[in-house]
């Protein structure tokens, strides 16, 4: 005889505070893979009509790039960035390692690890992002 299994109501918006950091872990990964493939497409659209708009002066993408880059918001766009790859490369080769059966029992302190170190060198690298803008 099968058991039934309450999974609670499907527009229980509640059930975030019980989900577990290998849950937090699985949500991250999903959501910076699909930062990242929106940004590579997005990426590739802009260079790709870029480069023929500037009709093979060179001068005028490089005048484009540069008036991007001194732009304040960019400079904080591009942090994000650094931010949202930096996290999906870390908690990656910690999905490598826990497939390699390496860290099993840890795997709660390995995602936190991640996330710290995620933070540390996205504030470390703040200033360069930043250097002349403020």
């Amino acid at each position: 005889m099968s058991q039934s299994y309450d999974r609670g109501l499907v527009e229980d918006f509640g059930r975030w505070r019980d989900f577990s950091a290998g849950m937090w872990a699985w949500v991250f990964h999903k959501f910076t893979g699909w930062v990242l493939i929106g940004y590579l497409f997005t990426h590739i659209a802009v260079l790709s009509t870029a480069i023929p708009a500037a009709g093979g002066d060179p001068s005028i993408y490089t005048n484009t790039l540069q008036g991007l880059e001194d732009l304040l918001v960019v400079r904080f766009l591009e942090v994000g960035l650094l931010a949202v790859a930096v996290f999906h490369i870390l908690n990656g080769i910690r999905l490598l390692f826990v497939d390699l059966g390496v860290g099993l029992t840890a795997q709660d302190k390995s995602f936190y690890a991640s996330l710290v170190l995620t933070g540390a060198i996205v504030v470390a690298s703040i200033p360069t992002f930043l250097v002349g803008q403020l």
